[in-house]
């Protein structure tokens, strides 16, 4: 069993220390003092330095140098529980609209778990947030020149729609297709969308703010807050900022006056 220099958290506080791990088991030392069957991981996040693994309901959170968790993160999601294939991959292939420079086809595994959809090569990992998948869709794409059936991902990333791809055989595409269309079923709209809210949607979409949207479709603010409001109870909008409407105090008042006064003579 090989041993990797981690800190992890127990009681509240981060414990430098050593875990053991071998393509089995990992083995965290006291206080956790826990042997973890690395099948038994049926989830695996990311967030910086520190990888996150969970087993039913117990997490872990162990951090270490980008070496080390490199290594920790291939022997756990090459044998962890999850729905996991090996296939080609893009991730991303296109960024905003716009093909990725240097982006090419990779040789590896996915691997889809509770929260994430991951991509595992030789030289990379990468993670697709599940709750951060906008579409999936069964297509076509040239791949050396032939048209191959491939599974398209369209995902948010940091505010921007990118767009991934995953080819492997036919009759393991379309189970792959199902999987994923199931495990991000709770990203799809519950309940309707009426044209105008649809409208609003769409131009949040194109990037275009409150004041612009306003004036587009010739609509008060408060019409479009109300409009702002239903989308939030289904989810399709977060709120970045909080527009401020403001009326002068008597001090402000009294400033613009004794500023537009003419100087004296």
């Amino acid at each position: 069993m090989k041993t990797i220099p981690v800190k992890f958290e127990a009681e509240g506080k981060w414990i430098p220390s050593k875990i053991g791990i071998d393509e089995t088991s990992i083995h965290i030392p006291e206080p956790i003092d826990a042997q973890i069957p690395i099948k038994s991981i049926d989830d695996v996040q990311q967030k910086k330095n520190v990888l996150i693994i969970s087993v039913g309901e117990t997490t872990y959170r162990l951090a270490t140098v980008p070496k080390a968790l490199t290594v920790l993160k291939r022997v756990i999601l090459m044998g962890c529980s999850g729905y996991r294939l090996m296939a080609y991959f893009r991730s991303p292939a296109i960024r905003g609209g716009v093909m990725v420079k240097n982006s090419q086809w990779e040789k590896g595994a996915i691997n889809v778990l509770k929260t994430g959809i991951w991509f595992v090569s030789q030289n990379n990992q990468i993670c697709v947030p599940i709750e951060d998948v906008s579409a999936i869709e069964q297509t076509k794409r040239d791949v050396q020149g032939m048209d191959k059936e491939v599974v398209k991902i369209d995902h948010v990333e940091t505010g921007e729609v990118s767009t991934s791809f995953v080819l492997c055989p036919p009759t393991t595409l379309q189970i792959l297709y199902n999987y994923l269309t199931d495990a991000t079923k709770d990203s799809s709209l519950e309940g309707e969308l009426d044209p105008l809210s649809g409208q609003v949607a769409m131009l949040v979409y194109s990037g275009m703010d409150t004041h612009s949207i306003e004036g587009m479709l010739e609509k008060t603010q408060k019409d479009i807050d109300g409009i702002y409001d239903k989308m939030l109870e289904l989810g399709l909008i977060e709120v970045v900022q909080t527009r401020r409407e403001v009326k002068l105090t008597t001090k402000g008042v009294r400033f613009v006056t004794e500023a537009v006064k003419p100087p004296s003579p």
